[in-house]
């Protein structure tokens, strides 16, 4: 992991078609600005993870064990 030092209005590049920029400092709250392509998704890592969580379990089946046995308890019903 790269480690950099930033003052507020500083930027820092990754490649030729991404700027970070610094866009403001508040006690410990950073605000980013990002410049990139559209085709690359930015994401905050709890959103990026949130994302992965829900297309694992659409591939999986996706349906929780309680959606699960409520769908069981209906059918018993109409059995």
């Amino acid at each position: 992991m790269l480690i950099l030092t930033r003052k507020q209005g500083e930027s820092i590049r990754i490649g030729d078609d991404i700027e970070v920029n610094i866009v403001s400092v508040s006690g410990d709250q950073v605000k980013l600005g990002i410049t990139a392509p559209r085709s690359i998704d930015v994401n905050r890592s709890e959103i990026y993870e949130a994302i992965l969580n829900e297309n694992s379990n659409a591939v999986h089946g996706g349906l929780s064990e309680d959606v699960l046995n409520a769908m069981k308890a209906m059918k018993k019903k109409k059995q």
